[in-house]
């Protein structure tokens, strides 16, 4: 029975803890559902069966294989459904990311664990931004009304109400409930008109509620 441990993976172990902890900082930051320890412990596992499988006999490719298909049910853990809409993409996504870095460092990449990292922190980080600065631009968002009554001449000035806010939109679908209308709907516009039209929409009295 072996009990020594050798220097090259504690060292690839904190390099991993590093990497996985500056990644899920960000994600611990903005809320997210994987978020610091998280990310840590997937950057971690990562690197640690990458080491196990060095020192087995031709298990390398094996592990690493299972490694992956293990990441996917984690990563579909955090994508769910709202309405028409699909959450929890981007986090699956860092999951993955996270535990290709954990394993460039359990093969000794340290500086290639690094520099992905910082490549992955500058992706969160820069195009969050980019993202901020195309939605000022021309901004398209899910909105769900829901209307006093099922009348159809109520829909009718709703949407002539829209169509002189300055937006386009789409609607998804509409649905009757207890004597009430819901709707849901795709707007895109620019950020004014959007606004505009929230604003509309709160001086409607036929307009119950809408998120």
């Amino acid at each position: 029975m072996d009990f020594a441990v050798e220097w090259k993976d504690l060292f690839a172990m904190l390099v991993s803890i590093i990497c996985g902890g500056a990644i899920g900082f960000e994600r611990e930051y903005r809320s997210k559902s994987a978020g610091f320890r998280t990310i840590i412990l997937i950057c971690l596992g990562s690197t640690i069966f990458t080491i196990i499988s060095g020192h087995g006999a031709d298990t390398d490719d094996r592990i690493s294989a299972n490694i992956i298909t293990g990441i996917g049910f984690i990563g579909a853990g955090v994508i769910f459904q709202d309405k028409i809409s699909v959450r929890g993409l981007t986090t699956a996504a860092v999951i993955w990311t996270a535990a290709a870095i954990g394993m460039t460092a359990g093969i000794g990449l340290h500086a290639l664990a690094v520099s992905l990292t910082v490549i992955t922190l500058f992706v969160l980080l820069m195009v969050s931004r980019v993202e901020t600065l195309i939605s000022k631009i021309r901004k398209q968002k899910l909105i769900t009304i829901t209307l006093k009554s099922s009348e159809l001449a109520l829909l009718e000035r709703l949407e002539d109400k829209m169509s002189s806010a300055e937006v386009s939109f789409q609607r998804m679908e509409m649905t009757k409930e207890h004597g009430k209308l819901s709707l849901v709907y795709i707007i895109t516009g620019r950020k004014h008109a959007t606004e505009r039209m929230n604003l509309m929409l709160l001086d409607m009295d036929e307009v119950l509620s809408f998120v």
